[in-house]
């Protein structure tokens, strides 16, 4: 059986942003795949709890998709993550989000380099997300590296750079689902290898 899907897509400014709204609708034409835009429901942060956790009890797949902001996320998902994931529900009694696969589809306006600890001696991309990646570890949560558009793509014109990332996220949405991907590899590597 597929796996279900949730995208919660958050942009506080989503008219400026053609990568997010191209991803977004990659995501929404997908089947298995339901997308929630978290700043539309919630413009003022006053996140329904209860709703949310309903939401995302029934899918397999957590997926937040969002800019990087100053190495994070948008404040909106820093409040879904504190105000939904509760002791009682996320951890201890409930346990609702044990088993789940959770990433982060990001993208940045800056170049791969600015998250290359090599290059400036920062924190790299996925560091940058760690207390994410610590908060799914803690609640038994299955964590994937960000899936990440850097500025700076390789070649082609900057629709067509666009275009071979939309069609890398419709393939990791398709492969999520259809449990295609060895999740103990890198996913972009397998992606790269299957070709």
């Amino acid at each position: 059986m597929p796996r279900s899907i949730l995208v919660l897509y958050a942009h506080p400014r989503p008219s400026r942003s053609v990568v997010n709204r191209r991803l977004r609708r990659v995501a929404e034409g997908i089947s298995g795949v339901s997308v929630v835009d978290l700043y539309a429901e919630y413009p003022t942060h006053s996140i329904d709890v209860r709703r949310e956790q309903a939401r995302v009890e029934p899918v397999d797949v957590l997926i937040f998709q969002h800019p990087v902001y100053w190495f994070s996320a948008p404040s909106l998902v820093k409040e879904w993550v504190d105000r939904v994931v509760t002791y009682g529900w996320a951890l201890g009694e409930r346990e609702a989000l044990k088993g789940k696969i959770y990433l982060h589809a990001v993208s940045t306006a800056a170049s791969h380099g600015v998250f290359a600890r090599e290059v400036t001696g920062r924190a790299s991309l996925r560091e940058q997300f760690h207390s994410y990646e610590a908060m799914a570890g803690l609640c038994g949560m299955r964590y994937l590296p960000p899936f990440s558009l850097f500025r700076e793509m390789q070649g082609g014109s900057r629709e067509e750079r666009l275009d071979i990332h939309a069609s890398a996220y419709a393939r990791l949405l398709r492969d999520l689902r259809d449990e295609r991907l060895d999740l103990a590899q890198p996913y972009r590597k397998q992606m790269a290898e299957t070709r």
